[in-house]
């Protein structure tokens, strides 16, 4: 059984977890995933099953979205619940327009700082591991963008909004960031991941419901149907991975007469596509 699917990741398991219990669930060890979520974070996470495992490095979307819950009042070392209490204030409630500003305050592309309790490396080294032996060292900034912004609730000191935002956004630094503008310590109380790329919350099952069958796999032309597509009328030329002359500046998935997917295409810089995966 070859294809995707987007399971609902529970919290208190790590992606990893999620994966080996897809082994188990299918017998296969060919199993992987893309877009890490956090042991506590819920949600979207894309896994591929058999063949299907080439399309991983395609499939990481460039565009995700979610539903964050800002603790204000505390902060901690890790910047969400798991963490070791460092800061706390005591919260006065603020009007939801001054809330609603700073969360808008934050949509466009922007430096961000990423937690020190993260699996970013820095001179070869995990950020966590300085962390767990108290070393201290420079943590560069990224660029990265926030598409948009929307206010859900605010019930006493908890603000729960949707946020969508590029790929390498770290949820707790902006909910850290957000709290600081407010003026208040605070911390990422929950994350549920909504979408990732093409793939939403509503297309999700849980691991029980696919331990019981009660699920639907996306093959692989499926899970590729907002990636270009190209068709080739010889397909012998692309199991040869022979170039396709083309003026086309992007990738492509490349497709037979009978509308499955052969292989991920891209330019080569000089007027032709070339083989970038086989998908046999």
């Amino acid at each position: 059984m070859d294809g995707v699917i987007i399971v609902n990741k529970p919290a208190g398991m790590t992606s990893h977890d999620v994966v080996n219990r897809i082994r188990k669930i299918f017998k296969t060890k060919k199993v992987g995933h893309c877009g890490t979520l956090d042991p506590d974070a819920t949600g979207v996470l894309v896994v591929a099953v058999n063949k299907a495992t080439k399309l991983l490095q395609f499939l990481t979307a460039d565009n995700k979205e979610y539903i964050a819950t800002l603790s204000l009042g505390t902060a901690t070392d890790t910047y969400d619940a798991s963490g070791q209490v460092t800061a706390t204030k005591e919260y006065v409630p603020i009007s939801d327009k001054k809330i609603l500003a700073c969360l808008n305050s934050f949509v466009g592309e922007q430096e961000q700082i990423p937690p020190m309790h993260s699996a970013i490396k820095v001179k070869g080294k995990k950020l966590y591991e300085y962390a767990r032996n108290n070393e201290t060292v420079e943590i560069p900034k990224r660029v990265i963008t926030i598409d948009y912004i929307e206010l859900i609730s605010i019930v006493d000191n908890l603000v729960k909004f949707k946020v969508g935002c590029s790929k390498g956004t770290y949820i707790r630094s902006l909910c850290f960031d957000i709290a600081k503008k407010l003026d208040y310590p605070g911390h990422m109380y929950s994350l549920i991941r909504s979408k990732s790329g093409n793939f939403s919350l509503s297309d999700s099952y849980s691991l029980e419901e696919i331990e019981n069958g009660e699920f639907e796999m996306l093959s692989m032309e499926e899970a590729l149907s907002n990636y270009p597509k190209l068709v080739v009328d010889d397909e012998n030329i692309i199991y040869h991975g022979k170039k396709i002359k083309s003026k086309i500046n992007h990738q492509v998935a490349i497709y037979n007469q009978n509308n499955k997917v052969l292989a991920i295409y891209g330019p080569d810089g000089n007027g032709y596509l070339k083989n970038i995966r086989g998908l046999w």
